[in-house]
């Protein structure tokens, strides 16, 4: 349904604004009608990230795999999750916002704030693991990306104070929480980019049907020109399918409408362009194509788009 990526300074408070927008986000699924959402928290600290993995980079880097994986393991429509962790760099909040996109949900950012004198005597308060090292502590409010409002993975972007209620006792629809539980329930869910999109993977007999029908249609180009005298104009080429069973026209034979142009095409010319089209073809079946609709890699389907390519690079 939704994902919430709370971001800020270590030891700014976020794990207590997290919990605090899960209750909130919760007692407002019970008051209102229709389908029950679950709110899931995705912790740091649940998940035994110990602070001393942010100390260097070689550390930190399995933490965060280990947070965008318990996070992705959660995202679904009927769940909205809450990622309580500093979230502190940009490109680790875009890899979320599209994790969120592919799964359809919504998205909203919480920036929790505070001043780096205020995180630095609560870190000073905490003991053993909960505590960060003066040093990495630095190190992470130096290298700290906030939030934007302006680029789409931080938007909507909801910024906390260390004063800022999330409801009043009159329930106005104006409060900090109530516009958070529009953004999660009411918010434009944004399609996922061209990036997230599942590649639409071509038949097994594709290249078959490639080769075959594009060097049919050569050969028949070549036939038919010896026969006209290498006339020209539009001609149609019976082509017999290379799999014995594959599907015919209605005419009883693959049939293709091409026009020649009025000149002697040699052989070697036709073979040239016949490599630079299945060249081409080739890239979309072993890479997949994101092109709308389905690409047809039946004979007629390869025989249709050969047929234009030829005319285009036939003219003159």
């Amino acid at each position: 349904m939704a994902l919430i990526t709370i971001s800020g300074y270590p030891c700014s408070g976020k794990t207590h604004r997290a919990r605090e927008i899960a209750e909130f986000l919760e007692k407002k699924m019970q008051e209102t009608d229709g389908p029950k959402q679950k709110v899931v928290m995705v912790s740091e600290h649940d998940l035994g990230v110990e602070r001393k993995a942010y100390d260097n980079s070689r550390a930190e880097k399995p933490a965060r795999g280990t947070l965008f994986a318990a996070l992705q393991r959660q995202l679904s429509t009927n769940n909205i999750v809450i990622v309580d962790a500093p979230n502190y760099i940009k490109g680790f909040r875009y890899q979320i916002y599209c994790a969120a996109r592919e799964i359809k949900v919504r998205v909203a950012t919480v920036f929790v704030v505070s001043t780096p004198d205020e995180c630095r005597t609560r870190n000073a308060a905490r003991e053993g693991a909960e505590r960060y090292s003066d040093d990495t502590l630095d190190n992470m409010i130096q290298r700290y990306e906030e939030p934007n409002s302006m680029v789409r993975w931080d938007a909507p972007l909801f910024t906390v104070l260390a004063d800022d209620t999330l409801s009043t006792s009159n329930g106005s629809e104006s409060t900090l929480g109530e516009q958070i539980w529009r953004a999660v329930t009411a918010g434009d869910v944004k399609p996922p980019n061209g990036a997230a999109l599942s590649q639409a993977k071509a038949p097994t007999d594709a290249l078959f049907n490639l080769e075959n029908t594009t060097l049919g249609i050569v050969t028949n180009i070549m036939a038919e020109q010896a026969a006209s005298g290498a006339l020209g104009g539009p001609v149609i080429l019976t082509l017999t399918p290379a799999v014995p069973d594959a599907p015919k026209s209605r005419t009883g034979g693959l049939k293709i409408q091409i026009t020649l142009p009025q000149r002697n095409i040699t052989l070697s010319e036709l073979q040239r362009l016949k490599r630079q089209f299945v060249t081409i073809q080739k890239k979309a079946i072993t890479l997949g194509t994101t092109e709308r609709g389905a690409v047809d890699w039946t004979e007629g389907g390869v025989a249709d788009r050969f047929g234009t390519f030829l005319e285009e690079h036939l003219k003159g």
